[in-house]
């Protein structure tokens, strides 16, 4: 899956795509502050659905986190169900 990241001046969006599926997978965010964002929603399109593609979004958020220096306030669902299966993410969940 390809993932790329579009930021706005409040907020952006991570976008995976598989090359063989139109509707791409999204996670949405706001920016509060230059070292810390707000995970509000996760999209998986059904045509992606059992692939990882959620997974592998929440996982590149995190690695993004990670080399920026920055931490992730989880309000999304499904975003946070992953917070709770990976405690590895910690050290950039507040």
């Amino acid at each position: 899956m390809e993932i790329t990241h579009e930021e706005g001046k409040s907020g952006g969006r991570y976008v995976g795509r598989f090359p063989d599926i139109g509707e791409p997978a999204v996670i949405t965010y706001s920016r509060t502050s230059p070292t810390l964002i707000i995970v509000d929603h996760t999209e998986v399109p059904d045509s992606m659905r059992g692939k990882g593609a959620g997974v592998a979004l929440a996982e590149f958020v995190v690695e993004d986190a990670r080399r920026g220096g920055w931490k992730i306030i989880p309000l999304c669902p499904f975003f946070r169900a992953q917070v709770d299966r990976h405690a590895d993410w910690r050290d950039v969940i507040k």
